[in-house]
């Protein structure tokens, strides 16, 4: 099973300094039974695709919560096997849950399919969506219009060999 993991720059760094992925049990996301009915999609890349966004916005809500970190999303995909990653059940029917899995145990970066990051001309858009979020979360039109302009931004794809010079 696919699944991608939100992180920060930092985050990448430290995963790549310790060669692992979240210590276990860690949030990430995945094509889910809720996000096959809630994107109303039979074709896999599309759901794929949707599942790396719902990843995308959980990086924001990293950069959210750390003012230190640059401004860049960060998603890595990884392949676990299938009982590795299982949907919250008691979120399951959470709309802001959408794809969240819980990936039991940590997982080596040597795994890691690609990563996928903002380009630097994003920044100041992800940063602007970063400071928005808790105003959108509470309602905010104007707030969420903000964080959809991060979501105009598309993340790079960058092989693991790519991860020292991102994160160097």
């Amino acid at each position: 099973m696919r699944v991608y993991v939100p992180l920060t720059l930092p985050g990448l760094a430290e995963a790549y300094r310790t060669g692992q992925l979240g210590d276990g049990p860690f949030l990430a996301h995945a094509v889910t039974p809720a996000l096959r009915e809630w994107y109303l999609s039979d074709d896999i890349e599309e759901l794929e695709y949707a599942a790396l966004n719902r990843a995308a916005l959980a990086s924001l809500r990293l950069l959210a919560a750390d003012a230190g970190a640059p401004r860049r999303r960060v998603v890595v995909a990884v392949d676990v096997s299938d009982g590795a990653a299982l949907p919250d059940p008691d979120r399951g029917l959470d709309p802001a849950a959408l794809g969240e899995v819980r990936v039991a145990g940590s997982v080596r970066l040597a795994k890691a399919a690609a990563v996928h990051v903002d380009a630097a001309d994003a920044e100041a858009d992800v940063a602007a969506a970063a400071d928005a979020l808790p105003a959108a979360d509470g309602g905010d039109d104007e707030a969420q219009f903000v964080v959809d302009g991060a979501e105009d931004h598309e993340l790079l794809w960058y092989a693991t060999q790519e991860i020292p010079n991102l994160v160097g």
